[in-house]
């Protein structure tokens, strides 16, 4: 499998997932790399995102998986400045390489996690929030496909978890399961405000840092 690394930041965090689906099949084509289609009467291109981005968040670790039309000869190790000629901006390619590891071995996330203070961070909020995040069990509210929603104890999928304190932040440094089952890193900070509402912060945001399989090693 033909795969792409690349990041998302800047003002290109509020690109969707369908219109960076777009982005990248664009830039194949202004590229002069074609990708592989499907047949039939509505062909669509061979190209997905693992473990798609939600908007607003930051990544520097995307992974993209594509294929070239059988025609194709475009060596794999030009692609990136190909690409990158074309992308807007926030959108960079890193590296692209092909790859026989499957998607279910990424097993992990790493990232970080930023709840922004508008007065500063109150005395013992930090501490407060390493202590919470010892809890075995931290019970919150997520949405199922069907639409209902269900329980989940977030404390099961935090593998590490470092508390860090600056002027006005407070940074989750955090390795949290990517899949089956996930959580979105941006839960912890809901888990503070929910729980320790005296420290809850006045906005959150979220940085992907690197995907890991199950030995802690980054994804590729």
């Amino acid at each position: 499998m033909n795969r792409l690394l690349f990041e998302k930041t800047g003002r290109a965090v509020f690109i969707s997932h369908l219109d960076l689906m777009r982005i990248f099949q664009r830039a194949f084509r202004r590229a002069g790399v074609m990708l592989k289609h499907s047949q039939g009467f509505t062909p669509h291109a061979y190209v997905s995102i693992l473990i798609p981005l939600s908007v607003g968040v930051a990544s520097r670790c995307e992974i993209l998986e594509f294929e070239l039309d059988e025609s194709e000869s475009t060596p794999l190790a030009s692609l990136p400045e190909l690409l990158n000629k074309t992308m807007p901006e926030g959108i960079k390619i890193l590296k692209s390489y092909e790859s026989d590891r499957k998607a279910k071995h990424l097993c992990y996330l790493h990232a970080d996690v930023t709840m922004e203070y508008d007065s500063g961070v109150r005395a013992g909020c930090a501490d407060a929030i390493r202590d919470f995040f010892k809890r075995d069990e931290i019970l919150m509210d997520k949405r199922t496909k069907s639409g209902e929603t269900a329980s989940q104890n977030i404390a099961e999928m935090i593998r590490d978890l470092k508390v860090l304190e600056e002027e006005n932040e407070i940074h989750l440094d955090c390795t949290v399961c990517a899949q089956n089952p996930s959580l979105n890193p941006l839960q912890l900070a809901k888990a503070v405000s929910q729980y320790l509402s005296e420290y809850a912060p006045d906005f959150a945001k979220c940085e992907r840092l690197a995907f890991l399989d199950e030995e802690m090693q980054p994804f590729l």
